[in-house]
């Protein structure tokens, strides 16, 4: 409950979900669980603002392409109502996993614990010893 109150990295505080609920209509949810309101009413240059309640850890990577278009107005209809087509060849998307267990590490990575491969080119590294005095 604490977390709730202090933080808004570990989702909304009860503040915002205050705020978001009283102001805003909720529009949909995604396949993470983050859920996406728009404002009832429209501010002053007429358009209605966006928000996205993130289920867990507050990381914008997280939206996925259709909900990110419509959080910025450039879809107008929310993908529950008109989805993206999918390409057969797009991926499924993921958020960045960067500092997590299922970060990408190369091959050779200390963070993988491997050796990386003695290099193959005529790299000869600088050292001033070996440097000629005109």
């Amino acid at each position: 409950m604490l977390k709730r109150i202090f933080t808004w990295w570990n989702g909304a505080t009860l503040g915002t979900l205050f705020d978001v609920g009283r102001r805003g209509a909720l529009v949909g949810k995604d396949e993470q669980g983050n859920r996406y309101y728009e404002e009832r009413r429209p501010s002053l240059d007429g358009r209605k603002r966006r928000y996205v309640i993130y289920n867990g850890y507050a990381e914008a990577s997280r939206v996925s392409p259709d909900w990110h278009g419509w959080l910025h107005h450039t879809l107008e209809e929310p993908p529950t109502v008109r989805p993206l087509k999918r390409q057969p060849w797009e991926k499924a998307h993921e958020p960045n996993l960067t500092g997590t267990p299922r970060a990408y590490r190369p091959k050779g990575s200390l963070a993988r614990g491997g050796v990386r491969q003695a290099s193959t080119a005529d790299y000869q590294a600088w050292s001033p010893e070996s440097e000629s005095r005109s």
